[in-house]
């Protein structure tokens, strides 16, 4: 059985800043491109996406991907 800790998702209050790392917004992987320091993903239709740090913050993020 798991708790509701468990199956919480785990958002730190900053966003990961090592290149490659994954975040998940709005049900989307995202990966930060070290580089250019931008949030690189796919669209609903499968279109890539890219947004900043700032935008990531205002659309909320996890570590985990949730349902």
């Amino acid at each position: 059985m798991r708790t509701a800790m468990e199956t919480a998702p785990v958002q730190t209050a900053e966003l990961p800043t090592t290149p490659c790392s994954v975040v998940w917004s709005r049900g989307h992987a995202y990966v930060l491109e070290g580089f250019r320091a931008r949030w690189v993903g796919r669209d609903d239709r499968g279109r890539p996406h890219a947004i900043t740090g700032a935008e990531m913050q205002r659309r909320g993020w996890t570590l985990t991907r949730t349902a």
